[in-house]
């Protein structure tokens, strides 16, 4: 017997959900649906993301929509088009079976007045996101003046994308005697001023502790440097030769960058950010539902619709600014009660933010080392030989059988297995026996809690800058560090030694954000005046006096002629490594094209799976 049958559910709808192959409801699932069947009322549901909460909503919905009526009876907002455009799919796919159900969604970078038509033909249910629900609620081309039913779900991240007001706008629309129905997996205090305003009496259903995070996923993070996030990236995907991911970065800049750089040393990966097309996102989000993509580069915002099972692991490339965030990032893997594992990459300064993490999951991290090259090369030496042994093989081969043969005639069968696994195995093992230790207690860095003290003698290959703004713009060493972090978007960590003068200052950077620092400031005005930034020949070392020279005596400022820094279109420069091109780990279905002049990778791959300040608001993608 179908669990499903228990709840009160029609018979269209339990014909739909065994057309689906659902067995068993998940607990919001279990809680919501009858509550919501057997009366009218406002609900608050707090689940982790991946718990199934669409269907705990939806079923309901559609079994208390009056289908012979044309007009709009519910309202269901969401944060991303991508999880707009998903709920109104599985609606869809609920409903198939009642006759005359009408589902359309409503979300940017569409045509607006093709939206305006599909809802005018009878639309018993939007899904919207809130920013085009409201454009079409000024523009006269919607009417929910008189719905029964309102469903914020993912509430608190789209107050978290800076839509408080457009929430807010569009329910003031609504009439007061509607149901709304509030699904969220956090509840901060926006999130509670909303359900405060314009629910009454909710009741409220809970899936596991409030706020925490989900039991089917562990969490682990890996410290090191810096400059050693890109290489700590690569070498977790190489330990894990069957990843298949979701990497979180911070910036629509880094998450392009990092995908860019990963599919050039050939890995199999795209970025999804809100810069791309909807027809670009809708590619990339098809090729990795279709595991064509090992690893899917991110923003917060672009990754609210992956719906994707099976996905083993999410990487934090970078911590999310507001640690809330966390939650939903964990929430792409370990769903539909399937083990995944959440990695953070994390420096000595971002340490207290997975504190702070632990606090709000009520989960634990464990603290793991980036794997030695000796022992990835181990980890995939055993995977091939699973790989050999799992092969099917395709007796189409027996032609060819004969001539191979002759042609391997004289090898033992341990000789044989020796160089099979030594094709694919060699490339790795020449990239890796000479790599270092990426570990932070290695020591190659000197982390201080005061940035105008210098971190490594001579800088430590660091890239020196001379800027033309000092303290007469009204800077300090740090209010001049916030404001070149938040222009630049780099982390706490990236900009250091900062060295306020009177009319020009110096700071630093790792070499990777040269290119970014040269074209980004100066391409940037302050207060109506260029920005001009150099290339310093200071070293940042020494005792300086207050007019800005070493106690040599020489001025700190450098020589002003010829001294720009050329410039690159993309402003992100990738590190190069000494693995050989030829054959084998690069992805046959990745479609980007090779870089021009770099020739030196990573190893390819042979599979297709092998602080910051607050945020502006509103930012949306």
């Amino acid at each position: 017997m179908n669990k499903f049958e228990q709840l009160g559910l029609s018979e269209s709808l339990l014909k739909a959900i065994i057309d689906l192959g659902f067995e068993n409801p998940s607990e919001v699932q279990e809680k919501a649906i009858p509550l919501l069947l057997e009366k009218d009322t406002d609900l608050v549901a707090l689940a982790q993301t991946g718990t199934g909460k669409t269907a705990a909503f939806g079923f309901p919905v559609i079994q208390k929509i009056d289908a012979d009526n044309r007009n709009t009876q519910a309202l269901i907002l969401s944060p991303t088009r991508e999880l707009c455009l998903q709920i109104t799919n599985e609606l869809k796919n609920y409903s198939k079976y009642v006759k005359g159900i009408n589902v359309v969604a409503v979300y940017g970078g569409a045509s607006i007045t093709e939206q305006a038509r599909e809802i005018k033909r009878g639309a018993q249910i939007i899904v919207a996101t809130p920013g085009r629900m409201q454009d079409m609620i000024n523009r006269g081309l919607v009417n929910i003046s008189q719905i029964n039913y309102c469903i914020l779900d993912e509430a608190d991240e789209m107050l978290n994308m800076g839509f408080y007001d457009d929430i807010v706008n569009i329910l003031s629309t609504t009439p007061d005697e509607k149901s709304t129905w509030l699904f969220s997996a956090t509840m901060p205090a926006e999130v509670a001023r909303i359900g405060k305003q314009f629910m009454s009496n909710p009741q409220e259903i809970t899936v596991g502790t409030k706020n925490s995070g989900s039991a089917t996923v562990s969490h682990e993070f890996y410290l090191v440097n810096a400059r050693d996030r890109y290489e700590a990236l690569k070498r977790l995907a190489d330990a894990n030769p069957d990843i298949f991911s979701v990497v979180f970065c911070r910036t629509k800049r880094d998450t392009q960058a990092v995908a860019e750089k990963l599919i050039e040393d050939g890995y199999s990966a795209a970025a999804l950010h809100g810069d791309l097309s909807q027809a670009q996102r809708d590619g990339v989000m098809k090729s990795f539902r279709g595991r064509q993509i090992q690893m899917l580069v991110a923003t917060d915002v672009a990754a609210r619709g992956i719906d994707v099972d099976n996905v083993t692991h999410v990487v934090n490339y970078q911590l999310p600014d507001e640690v809330e965030t966390y939650n939903h990032r964990s929430g792409r893997t370990g769903r539909a009660g399937k083990l995944g594992t959440s990695i953070v990459i994390v420096t000595k300064s971002e340490l207290r933010k997975i504190s702070s993490i632990e606090r709000i999951i009520k989960q634990k991290f464990e603290e793991k080392t980036i794997p030695s090259g000796i022992e990835i090369c181990e980890i995939q030496l055993l995977h091939l030989a699973n790989k050999i042994k799992d092969t099917e093989v395709d007796h189409e081969i027996d032609n060819y059988l004969p001539a191979i043969n002759d042609v391997l005639e004289g090898l033992s069968k341990e000789e044989l297995i020796k160089k099979m696994v030594s094709v694919e195995f060699n490339r790795f093992i020449n990239y890796y026996k000479k790599t270092r230790d990426l570990s932070s207690q290695s020591g190659d860095r000197r982390e201080r809690s005061d940035d105008r003290a210098p971190r490594e003698n001579n800088n430590g290959g660091a890239t020196r800058y001379f800027v033309n703004i000092g303290s007469r713009d009204n800077f300090d060493w740090m209010s001049l560090k916030d404001y070149l972090k938040e222009t630049l978007d780099l982390g706490r960590d990236d900009v250091f030694k900062v060295d306020v003068k009177e009319g020009f200052s110096f700071f630093n950077t790792d070499p990777e954000h040269t290119d970014k620092v040269m074209e980004v400031l100066n391409n940037v005005q302050l207060e109506g005046r260029r920005i001009n930034v150099e290339i310093s020949k200071n070293d940042g070392g020494g005792r300086r006096d207050h007019n800005g020279r070493n106690s040599g005596g020489r001025s700190s400022a450098p020589r002003r002629e010829g001294n720009f820094a050329p410039r690159r279109e993309g402003g992100f420069r990738s590190e190069r490594n000494s693995a050989p091109r030829e054959g084998g780990f690069r992805s046959e279905r990745s479609s980007a094209p090779r870089r021009e002049g770099s020739s030196d990778r990573a190893p390819r791959r042979s599979e297709s799976f092998g602080d910051s300040p607050r945020p502006r608001r509103p930012r949306r993608d």
